[in-house]
């Protein structure tokens, strides 16, 4: 229990840990509010990049092609979180000017699918451009991917967001109720478990974003582990599909805030995690049967 005389923001009563005063903002320059929300996801991208130049390295590729691909990456990823999020989330933004919309980042609205997919899109333009196999430059940056979703997923801490339902479990997060920035993610069963500690309201649930990252973390180390180890190129972005598509079911099968496939009634990420997770294994056990006289390693010096 903290003092009688702090209410912390954010508290994990069954491990004995809380946090007091924790901010959204980071920076407030001339009125324009810096969140640490962007503030993680900018060094999350910069982590990545430098894991990704690790690897380039060790195995004989020229960094500046990967150094173009994140000057390509980045804007694309983003491009991609973004359209996908309003693709599925259009009703609340309807008759709205899209420009405006789709600019206002600030107000949340990013989907990893999106990222995925943009930064893929760029690691084959990139590709054709460089004359690299797509597989190698995929094979190399999904580690780094698993890293910048792994720090990422902390800007969700700093939101008091992406939490899942109410939980007594081991890792059960307690948030101020009115610091939770959209009220809706807030159920019925979890009103009804409300907690009330120092005259502060408290939400308790499952800190689904600290799941996830946990488990990208171990998919990521295993994933370097293997990576000299790869029966064919593409394997280890294949594993990442694989891996996160199981990770991003099971997580999301937790969180309040799922979006669904338009009317379906469907979870859209759980749909998506399926497919992604599927078409992996099917490939994965394709590339394991077929026989290949080319090497798996790009240790050529470009």
């Amino acid at each position: 229990m903290p003092p009688d005389h702090i209410t912390p923001d954010i508290w994990f009563p069954n491990l004995g840990i809380y946090f007091n005063n924790v901010p959204r903002i980071a920076i407030s320059v001339f009125g324009f509010n810096i969140y640490w929300y962007s503030v993680i996801i900018a060094f999350g991208i910069f982590a990545a990049y430098f894991l990704a130049i690790w690897w380039v390295k060790k195995s004989g590729q020229k960094v500046d092609d990967y150094t173009d691909l994140l000057l390509l990456g980045v804007p694309l990823a983003i491009l991609g979180l973004r359209l996908y999020y309003l693709a599925f989330n259009w009703d609340m933004y309807r008759g709205q000017n899209f420009i405006r919309v789709f600019f206002d980042f600030r107000s949340g609205g990013l989907a990893i699918y999106g990222g995925i997919i943009g930064a893929a899109l760029a690691a084959a333009i990139m590709g054709m451009r460089k004359n690299i196999p797509f597989a190698t430059m995929a094979d190399t940056g999904a580690p780094s991917m698993l890293l910048g979703q792994v720090i990422g997923r902390f800007g969700n801490f700093f939101n008091r967001e992406a939490f899942g339902g109410y939980t007594d479990g081991l890792f059960a997060m307690r948030i101020q109720e009115q610091q939770v920035h959209i009220a809706r993610y807030i159920t019925d069963e979890i009103r009804e478990n409300i907690i009330y500690v120092n005259g502060a309201h408290y939400i308790q649930v499952h800190p689904t974003f600290l799941y996830e990252a946990a488990f990208n973390l171990a998919l990521m180390i295993a994933l370097i582990i293997y990576r000299p180890y790869k029966k064919f190129n593409g394997e280890i972005v294949l594993l990442y599909f694989l891996g996160y598509g199981i990770i991003r079911f099971i997580v999301e099968s937790l969180r309040t805030d799922q979006m669904m496939l338009f009317n379906t009634g469907l979870p859209l990420n759980q749909v998506v995690a399926v497919l992604f997770a599927v078409v992996s294994a099917a490939l994965i056990i394709a590339g394991h049967t077929r026989k290949t006289s080319t090497p798996v390693h790009n240790r050529r010096k470009r």
